[in-house]
C-alpha cells in the first residue's frame, strides 16, 4: 500500500513548483498518511517540500491528486501509465514559500499545478531583502515570476520599500 502511495507522490514530482525542472523533490515530515480511495497524501508535522533552490515548509503538507475517470482508468492499465496526476498541494500552519531571496509567509497556502500559481492567506506576507508588502492575500505566478498582494475593503495593502544602495565610486 505505501509503494503505491510513494509512487503517485513522485509521479509529477519534476512539475511541482511550475516549469518543468530536472531537480528531485524532496518531502519530509513527521508523519505521512496516505489515502489511495480519495487520492490524497497527507505530510503532517514539521512537512517540507524541497525542489532545487524552492521550498515549502508548513505544519501540514497535503498533496491531491487528479481522480481518474472509468474510462481513463481502462486506458490506463492497458497502456501502464505511472500513477497519478497532481492536481494541487495544501499547506497549512506556518506556511511559508522560500524561493532564494523571495519569501511567501501565510496562515494557509494552495499550490494550483496546471496555472502554476500559489495562493497565500492569513497574515500574508511577500518580503525580498528588506522589502515587505503585507495584505490578506499574496498570490504567485511561480511560471511568470511574479506575484499580486490583495487586501479587502477594511484593510490595504502595505509596502515598506528600501532604496538600493549606491555604490561609492573613487574619484
Amino acid at each position: 500500500m505505501i509503494m503505491l502511495t510513494m509512487s503517485i507522490a513522485y509521479a509529477d514530482s519534476d512539475k511541482f513548483f511550475g516549469k518543468q525542472s530536472d531537480e528531485p523533490m524532496e518531502i519530509t515530515s513527521d508523519r505521512m498518511e496516505a489515502y489511495n480511495e480519495i487520492k490524497q497524501i497527507v505530510f503532517s508535522g514539521n512537512a517540507m517540500v524541497k525542489q532545487g533552490n524552492k521550498i515549502l515548509k508548513a505544519d501540514k503538507i497535503i498533496l491531491f491528486y487528479k481522480k481518474e475517470t472509468e474510462k481513463k482508468q481502462k486506458i490506463r492499465s492497458i497502456e501502464n501509465e505511472t500513477a497519478g496526476d497532481l492536481e494541487k498541494i495544501e499547506a497549512k500552519g506556518n506556511v511559508s514559500l522560500d524561493q532564494g531571496e523571495r519569501l511567501a509567509k501565510g496562515d494557509e497556502a494552495v499550490y494550483f499545478r496546471d496555472s502554476g500559481k500559489v495562493v497565500m492567506t492569513g497574515n500574508a506576507v511577500l518580503s525580498e531583502g528588506k522589502n515587505t508588502i503585507k495584505g490578506d492575500r499574496v498570490i504567485i505566478f511561480i511560471n511568470e515570476d511574479r506575484g499580486v498582494v490583495e487586501s479587502n475593503s477594511k484593510k490595504q495593502v502595505r509596502a515598506i520599500l528600501y532604496p538600493k544602495e549606491k555604490k561609492k565610486t573613487g574619484n
